[in-house]
């Protein structure tokens, strides 16, 4: 191969590489969840749970999660929700988020196979659920604000960029 047909096809990677980089923290995923605070930013691959049955299954009888993956539950409006660990097997940070999208309670290494209720707070609209441990190592704390096409109305703390 020629040096001038290796550096053509370096620089066209490099120029999707960055393309890609540059394109994707303004627009918004129904399977993407951004998170930002005075600690930082993290991004979260999530199955969305929004309807009663999927809701009702959650993350239960999984035995993994990856890493920088995780379940949103969504409500059709703000209201009272708790959440129990039965059948659930991993451990997991329950991050309970208002109206606005700001995380207003939570809960860190709740323990798998839990009857015990987790009240999440009078007016949640969402839920983030990750893996137990990662809201302490990534410094989430109350106050971060979530953003999703769900969570994208007029009171939104992070609105998404793109519509959706």
């Amino acid at each position: 191969m020629s040096r001038w047909l290796i550096r053509l096809v370096a620089f066209t990677a490099g120029a999707q590489i960055l393309f890609i980089t540059s394109a994707t923290p303004s627009e918004c995923d129904w399977n993407r969840v951004d998170l930002r605070g005075d600690w930082g930013t993290a991004t979260f691959q999530v199955e969305v749970a929004d309807t009663p049955d999927v809701r009702t299954v959650g993350l239960m009888y999984r035995e993994i999660l990856p890493k920088r993956n995780g379940m949103l539950f969504i409500f059709d409006a703000p209201r009272p929700v708790s959440f129990w660990m039965k059948n659930t097997l991993i451990p997991l940070d329950i991050l309970f988020f208002d109206q606005r999208g700001v995380l207003t309670k939570k809960k860190d290494r709740a323990p798998p196979l839990s009857t015990a209720s987790i009240a999440g707070g009078n007016s949640v609209l969402s839920v983030l659920e990750i893996n137990g441990g990662l809201a302490e190592l990534y410094g989430i704390k109350l106050g971060t604000e979530i953003r999703h096409p769900s969570i994208s109305n007029s009171q939104s703390a992070w609105k998404c960029e793109s519509a959706y």
